[in-house]
């Protein structure tokens, strides 16, 4: 066998290696789900973002919600009866409006129970997907986020749009109409996602609840990545619990990040026992 025989063999083992252990991983995670959903008599719908791999050359790409996502779960809602229980695990830092509204009509729309389960986060996009669920399911250290709109630039990025609205309260005599426009947008958004979230939150609390909880949430008190723990989502009238089921945690270790050279944390996975209590000797 020559050298170059030898290249090509490392080159095409490089290539196939990765794609067999995606499969066996995608194999094992629909494996779980099924157990998951056998063990509920549900539905189990996962949207988890995390950066991956792209080929074997390892460039990390960020997942947002799109409107694949979107066109993904409204597939999977329309295939689940209408009794049954829909579990929809979150793991995402948002993404486009769009999408993650037709997502969340869709499961509000759900005759069935809908649950929401959130083991890290889900901020934005995710935060309104998670409202139209029946019931929210957090760690305890998992975050909710803010669904203040931001309004896009595609030359400077994104503003949110109150304070957008909060510039143009200042004089400013070099203003162009670029920014009129964007505050007449931002009027627009924040009135748009607040009567989604009421939507959304119409028949879980009374009225005036549900005007209130949907006018903090979009008008842009906090920033947009302000995290809204377990704790203060109750303050605040949502449902929501922290009895995480076990079974959620071993789903999320079947959906790795993309491998680093040198990860950036470090520790034994395993689960430690508690220390014995000592026993005090007389005397």
């Amino acid at each position: 066998m020559s050298i170059i025989d030898l290249f090509w063999i490392i080159i095409i083992v490089s290539i196939y290696i990765p794609v067999i252990k995606r499969k066996m991983l995608e194999a094992k995670r629909l494996k779980l789900i099924r157990l998951i959903e056998q063990d509920g008599k549900s539905r189990l719908i996962t949207m988890i973002h995390r950066q991956e791999s792209l080929s074997f050359l390892g460039f990390p790409f960020a997942r947002y919600i799109d409107i694949e996502d979107s066109e993904r779960i409204l597939r999977a809602v329309r295939f689940t009866p209408k009794g049954m229980p829909i579990d929809i695990v979150l793991h995402t830092p948002g993404g486009l409006v769009l999408a993650a509204e037709q997502i969340a009509s869709a499961l509000k729309r759900h005759k069935g129970k809908v649950t929401a389960f959130v083991p890290h986060y889900a901020m934005s996009g995710g935060t309104l997907i998670a409202l139209a669920a029946d019931e929210i399911v957090m760690d305890d250290d998992a975050v909710l986020g803010p669904v203040d709109p931001q309004i896009g630039d595609p030359m400077k990025g994104s503003y949110p749009a109150n304070s957008v609205l909060a510039a143009l309260k200042k004089r400013n005599p070099n203003r162009d109409d670029s920014i009129l426009i964007m505050g007449d947008i931002a009027v627009k958004a924040i009135k748009q996602v607040r009567e989604k979230v009421y939507l959304l939150l119409k028949g879980k609390m009374s009225d005036r609840e549900a005007k209130k909880l949907a006018k903090v949430l979009s008008e842009g008190r906090w920033t947009h990545d302000y995290p809204i723990t377990m704790e203060e989502a109750k303050e605040l009238g949502l449902s929501v619990k922290n009895e995480l089921p076990k079974e959620i945690y071993r789903l999320m270790d079947l959906y790795p990040q993309a491998v680093q050279k040198r990860p950036s944390v470090e520790y034994i996975p395993l689960p430690y026992q508690p220390p014995a209590p000592t026993k005090k000797g007389k005397g």
